[in-house]
This record gives structure tokens, sequence and C-alpha cells, in this order.
């Protein structure tokens, strides 16, 4: 056994960490903690193979204008962002954004719009389909354009739902999907090494990866195991809308940081934990 240390705090502990946008940071930082990672990059996030759909999204909005734009994540903004310059319309749909108010869903898309130079107007009460909706029952959206950047390929029917509420018409767009990154054998070993109880924690940082790990489970008649490997294991949720889909499949999430859902609060709530968890052989009879 390593003894943790308050620089090392996370001395002894075997994190799995299956990310991808960010492995070799997420990993630094449990590391450099004095932890050690397992990794799995389960996801690659790729530009939507059907690019007709958002060259017709953006000759609409550029033509037409919106009245309302709602930002789900940053990859969105980003990713849209280059599909506009790669059609050579970028500029136009920038002026077009900057006369549109928009609404967004957590820090990651404000940092986004912000890198290229625009605002966001209001933020979600909380980073979730349920706290846009509550964002937009403030808002006046009778007879609005509303722009609606969707989460990878889901169509979000419930958001989508909540915007017609309001009398509004909604123009959905999809810049970007979620592809399969490595094997199913790859993954099966990564949850192989969950079942056999070897990792302290499994920190899960998108929805696309709880439905890639179960999907897989599926396929290898595991998910009964699975489920209960995690519900023994530390979970570690980014954020609401993880913790959500880890609920969806029989999992609560133990960890989440609170008000703030990126990578630096996950380790930073990993660290409060494993400081106030002794290890096995340190317990009282061990």
């Amino acid at each position: 056994m390593t003894d943790s240390t308050p620089s090392q705090p996370l001395a002894g502990r075997l994190i799995g960490i299956p990310e991808t946008r960010a492995l070799d940071l997420f990993a630094q930082m449990i590391e450099t903690r004095g932890g050690q990672v397992a990794r799995c990059p389960l996801i690659a996030i790729r530009d939507t193979p059907d690019i007709a759909s958002v060259e017709n999204w953006l000759s609409d909005v550029c033509a037409q204008g919106l009245d309302t734009m709602i930002w789900m994540t940053g990859e969105g903004v980003t990713r849209l962002n280059g599909l506009a310059e790669r059609l050579a319309v970028r500029q136009h749909l920038h002026e077009v954004l900057a006369d549109t108010r928009a609404i967004t869903r957590g820090p990651k898309p404000v940092r986004a719009l912000r890198a290229i130079g625009l605002g966001s107007d209001f933020a979600a009460p909380t980073p979730t389909t349920d706290g846009m909706i509550e964002a937009l029952g403030n808002l006046n959206l009778a007879g609005a354009r509303v722009g609606l950047q969707l989460y990878g390929a889901e169509p979000n029917h419930k958001l989508q739902d909540a915007v017609r509420g309001h009398d509004a018409e909604v123009l959905p767009v999809a810049p970007y999907v979620y592809a399969d990154q490595v094997d199913d054998d790859t993954v099966d070993a990564f949850i192989h090494r969950i079942i056999a109880g070897e990792l302290d924690a499994v920190a899960l940082t998108s929805t696309a990866q709880v439905k890639r790990l179960f999907t897989v489970a599926d396929r290898h008649n595991r998910r009964a195991t699975l489920t209960s490997a995690l519900q023994a294991t530390c979970v570690a949720a980014v954020g609401p809308l993880v913790a959500d889909a880890l609920a969806t499949n029989e999992v609560d999430a133990d960890l989440m940081p609170e008000g703030t859902y990126f990578l630096k609060p996950l380790v930073r709530a990993l660290v409060n934990h494993f400081t106030a968890v002794p290890f096995a052989s340190d317990a009282p009879g061990g």
C-alpha cells in the first residue's frame, strides 16, 4: 500500500477514466495528485456525416436570421463554427449570431462562444434539458425562430416540444456525432477490470460513455454484472446529465462536482472523497 499525503491525496488509488477529448489532461491531473489511471477512450467525436443538413440549416439561418439560439454544448459551438468556415459562410453566420439572443447550457458553450468572439445572454439555471426549458419559460418566444444545437445526434424531442409550446418555430442542427473509437474487446477488457474490483473509482464525463459501456456489456451478456460492480465502486459523474444516464442504468453517482461541471472540479471531488476514505487495510479490523 502507498500512503497518501496532502500533496499526493490520490496515492495508491487506481481511477478508470474513459475520457476522449481531454484524456491526457485528465490523466495528468490525477497522476500529479499521486493516483494511477486506467485509460479507455470509449468515444470519438466527429463532424456529422450529414453535411447537407448542416449546409441547409446555415443557408436558412444566414438568409432569414434567428431570434434565439440555444447552445447545448461547447463542442457544438466549435463544430458548427468550423463547418461554417469550410462552407465559406462563417462571417455571415457570426453577423447573424451577434444579433441573436443566445441561451447556453453550462459553462462549456459559454467558453466556446467567447473563443469565437460571441457571447451568451442567458444561462440555464441547471445544465440539463429541464434547466433549458426553465430558462425558456422567462422569455416571450411567440412567433420566434429558435435555433437549437443538438447534443450529438440526439433529437431531444422534449426540448423541441417545449420550444413549440411557446408558439415558436424550432430549427435544430446537429453538427457532430459520437462514434465508437475502440473495438468491443478493448471496452470489454475495461469492463472486466471494473467487475474484478481492480478500480478504486470510475470517472465518467459524458452520457455517450455511459451508453457505450452498457452497449458493450449487453453484447457480451454482462449488463447485470457490470451494474452490480458499478454499484459497489465509487462512480464519479462530471455533471447531472451523466448522473441521470447512470441512474437510467440503475447506477447512482457517488460523486459529482457542485455548480461547475468540468474536469478540474471532478478531480477535486475525487480528492475530497479519497481523503476521507481509508484504505481497506487501514480500516478497523483490516
